[in-house]
């Protein structure tokens, strides 16, 4: 793991990392930490970094905005982020080629989260929209999807002032609204929240229990007597062996972490402890995972689909006896031995991980103590 290795030093324990995922921002990496978040663009093996936002809180959770653009694609380039704090309250964070770095603060107090936020996407589909909505789930059990852009301002009751998706609001001679909040409530704490490049109106919602829904998050409530949460679930998904574990009370809870494959709308991924499980939604089996296995038999901590090879996922283990360790596994043969790759000796541990979007070989983006370690990997 010596050559084409990129490692970044955050000054700080970092505790989220997040590679975006446009196509024009494929060498975009972010990352967070106690107090601030760090944008580099990484081109093995030199990084440089191209803004710096200071929150002031530990950072819990970060979203790549579809509008954001790398200076390597383009002179106009856009730097557009979402971040969660420890305090739960959320933050824009933007740069472009023409201003500088500008925070703007939103959902704190009693419109926002009352628990840790865990994780945040922006909506996906390809339309003007997937820039303005961006969802949040916490441990208040709640998935919260914001409108960054409302056409009311609600604390003066008065249509917000026209502006473009791209200009700078301190220029603006009114102050910008805040975003609105539509809040949909779940029986258990929420943990992860995805979107699909296919689907606007859908996000994926993991709880710490051994459920996963399929939220159609613009259904109306008044159409439906049940729930919120039943209202506006497409489809509920289980992990069968975390669920009965969470029913006689011996789960670890907070545990669940979910992902959506992004070349194919029906294909999600999980691990819930020690079980990775992967459903195909074109064949529900009453909701049950089509393919199940073991990757770490003290438990997995993170799932995520690698997007230039589709057909491989990663699960990293927080379990700092093993050091810090990822396995990579083929959907089509998950009950074959894993890649593994040992990125640093005990007692480190996975804190996040992410896959790069870059077009070739599959690049790893990997958090341990201070440090974010990027590297390509072999995947025979």
């Amino acid at each position: 793991m010596d050559s084409g290795v990129v490692r970044i030093s955050h000054g700080s324990d970092v505790f989220v990392v997040r590679a975006c995922s446009n196509d024009d921002g494929a060498d975009l990496l972010a990352i967070a930490g106690e107090h601030s978040v760090e944008v580099f663009r990484v081109s093995p093996p030199i990084s440089e970094r191209v803004a710096s936002f200071h929150i002031g809180r530990r950072i819990t959770a970060l979203a790549w905005s579809p509008r954001s653009i790398s200076p390597s694609s383009s002179d106009d380039w856009v730097i557009e982020i979402t971040a969660a704090a420890s305090d739960f309250s959320l933050h824009l964070l933007t740069k472009s080629s023409t201003s500088s770095e500008n925070m703007f603060a939103f959902g704190g107090g009693l419109s926002g989260h009352h628990g840790k936020v865990n994780d945040m996407c922006f909506c996906g589909g390809r339309d003007q929209d997937n820039a303005r909505y961006v969802a949040t789930v916490a441990d208040d059990k709640m998935l919260m999807v914001w409108d960054l852009h409302p056409a009311l301002d609600i604390s003066s009751g008065i249509p917000s002032p026209e502006r473009s998706m791209g200009a700078n609001a301190s220029s603006s001679p009114h102050p910008r609204p805040q975003p609105t909040a539509y809040g949909i409530s779940f029986p258990h704490p929420l943990v992860t929240v995805n979107c699909h490049q296919f689907s606007s109106k859908e996000f994926l919602v993991s709880d710490c229990r051994g459920s996963i829904f399929l939220t159609d998050w613009r259904s109306d409530p008044e159409q439906s007597e049940q729930g919120s949460w039943r209202h506006s679930s497409v489809i509920e998904l289980v992990e069968p062996h975390a669920l009965s574990k969470s029913l006689m009370g011996i789960s670890s809870q907070w545990t669940g972490f979910a992902a959506w494959r992004q070349d194919n709308v029906d294909i999600v991924g999980a691990t819930y402890g020690s079980r990775f499980s992967i459903w195909d939604l074109s064949k529900p089996q009453g909701g049950k995972p089509l393919q199940t296995g073991v990757s770490f038999p003290e438990g997995g901590h993170q799932f995520r689909w690698c997007p230039t090879s589709p057909d491989y996922f990663a699960v990293a283990s927080q379990c700092p006896t093993k050091g810090a360790v990822i396995h990579i596994h083929d959907m089509n043969y998950v009950h074959a031995q894993p890649h593994v790759i040992n990125i640093a000796p005990r007692p480190h541990r996975v804190r996040d991980f992410d896959f790069m979007a870059r077009r070739g070989n599959p690049v790893l983006a990997v958090a341990y103590g201070v440090e974010v370690v990027v590297f390509p990997i072999g995947v025979e």
